[in-house]
């Protein structure tokens, strides 16, 4: 065993970024020469290309294909989350759910007031659930429907709805990205999310402020009436019974967040709730039943924008977005296992010398492994891995390291084409990622405002508690947030030692 861990070496640069350049160069030929391919198999390509790598590095290939295994069975809970959502999808549309958030839907929105709407409350139902893909499953698909009626730029409402929901799953206590990302960093859960307040919250108001100029100053589209009552009409009348009483799925919902129970058992329950209301309300039979939850709905109004809204759903409708998830996490983990990333970052860490360099690199290596490895898990779970004792030893605090993960990782993941994120919402919405990309506000703005208001010593939080304002300015006294004793304590040195060297100000 020691002879052949002696043989390994890590990749030399060039041949780290071999399978990066792989993926992303099939990823740009596609677009370019519009080939129409999905990217699962220039991901496998990549993972080949990966595993070409690891055996020039003396890698064992049994150990590369181990790694990208270990990789998906961390990620199999999701999978199987992913496939309940389909279920539930198709049972919310059968039992005639999200059509009557449609319909009610579209008696109370106007463009004047649709985008700024959307996404807030994205953000609010997002921060109930704990979870941005139920939000894109629900809300998300009854409001690209309601936007279309008014003439709105659908990757508009795709942005919308991101910013919202992406949000709101940050702030969720529930959300799983969330408490992956305390603990990874060793943190607690609530001084992680109160570490969020300073990077998060300021660039969502900026994105809400950003979609009330786009509808007031009528730029997102123009009202349609006869689409409206189109569409309303072909929702009408497909169904036996539509009633605000259909609505009450939703608070279902948001009871399951509430009460904390389990993702999958939460959905599960959701989606027989859906089934229930489709069985005494649409009339829905138990064969019926089971063809909704595994094929979901299936219309024909002979409206093209109702047809788009009904006809979805369905564990059979998740599996592309599952096996395209499947073969990046593995990518993602032989990708680490031959070495590629300490390859590529390791170095970083000789250069770090203060508190900014050291969030940029915690924001940048979060982005690098989503690009890389098309996973937001692995861009939560790897750099706090890299750089705590570097937190540790500048006395800083361990919800600052969890902050800047999420503020790199998981709001940047639904921009990447080829992430296991971005592929879902893109399927779910209906609108290609690169075509909502720009309208994603908060997402795109919540790494700059992160590293903004690090560059000018905003946002700064000491293991201490002590922390600055946004602007920088005066240190003020706070609470410590949660961290491991021994490497508390000595975070707690390092940083009484720097402050009487005058590196870092003392508390005001």
């Amino acid at each position: 065993m020691e002879e052949k861990t002696r043989k390994e070496r890590l990749p030399n640069k060039f041949e780290a970024i071999v399978p990066v350049l792989v993926l992303l160069g099939m990823m740009l030929a596609n677009y370019l020469f519009q080939w129409g391919n999905d990217p699962h198999i220039y991901v496998l390509m990549a993972a080949v290309a990966c595993c070409a790598i690891g055996c020039i590095c003396k890698v064992p290939i049994k150990e590369m294909l181990a790694a990208g295994f270990e990789s998906v069975n961390q990620s199999l809970e999701a999978m199987f989350i992913l496939m309940f959502v389909g279920c539930l999808v198709g049972s919310f549309e059968w039992c005639g759910t999200i059509p009557a958030i449609v319909f009610y839907g579209l008696k109370v929105f106007t463009p004047a007031i649709f985008l700024p709407a959307v996404c807030l409350l994205c953000a609010i139902v997002g921060l109930s659930l704990g979870s941005s893909y139920t939000v894109s499953a629900t809300l998300g698909i009854a409001f690209m429907s309601i936007g279309s009626t008014m003439g709105i730029n659908p990757a508009m409402i795709a942005g919308a709805v991101l910013s919202g929901a992406c949000t709101g799953d940050k702030f969720s206590p529930l959300s799983d990205s969330t408490n992956l990302a305390a603990a990874s960093s060793q943190t607690g859960l609530f001084d992680h999310v109160r570490a969020m307040v300073g990077t998060t919250f300021p660039a969502f108001l900026i994105a809400f402020c950003g979609f009330t100029v786009l509808s007031l100053t009528g730029k997102a589209g123009q009202y349609d009436p006869e689409l409206v009552d189109g569409l309303s009409s072909a929702i009408e009348a497909n169904f036996s019974y539509m009633s605000p009483i259909l609505l009450v799925p939703i608070l279902v919902i948001i009871l399951v967040a509430v009460t904390q129970m389990p993702a999958i058992p939460g959905v599960l329950l959701v989606s027989v709730t859906g089934c229930v209301f489709a069985v005494i309300f649409q009339g829905a039979s138990f064969a019926e039943c089971v063809s909704m939850l595994h094929y979901g709905y299936s219309a024909e109004t002979g409206n093209e924008l109702a047809d788009a809204l009904l006809n979805r759903g369905g564990m059979d409708s998740m599996l592309w977005t599952i096996n395209m998830a499947l073969i990046a996490i593995a990518f993602g983990g032989m990708y680490a296992r031959c070495g590629a990333v300490e390859s590529l970052l390791g170095g970083l860490i000789k250069k770090i010398r203060t508190p900014f360099h050291l969030m940029a690199a915690v924001i940048l290596t979060a982005m690098f492994c989503i690009l890389t490895m098309c996973d937001q898990y692995l861009g939560i779970i790897i750099p706090p891995s890299m750089y705590k004792e570097e937190f540790d030893k500048m006395g800083l605090s361990r919800n600052l390291l969890s902050r800047c993960t999420e503020d790199g990782g998981t709001l940047f993941s639904p921009l990447v084409p080829w992430s296991s994120c971005g592929v879902y919402h893109s399927q779910m919405l209906g609108v290609g990622t690169m075509a909502y990309l720009p309208y994603c506000f908060t997402n795109i703005l919540n790494p700059i405002v992160s590293l903004a208001t690090a560059a000018w010593g905003g946002n700064i939080i000491y293991a201490d508690g002590s922390h600055t304002g946004f602007f920088g300015g005066k240190v003020k006294a706070g609470r410590p947030a949660g961290a491991p004793k021994e490497e508390h304590e000595m975070a707690l040195k390092n940083l009484e030692e720097l402050r009487e060297k005058g590196e870092y100000k003392k508390i005001s």
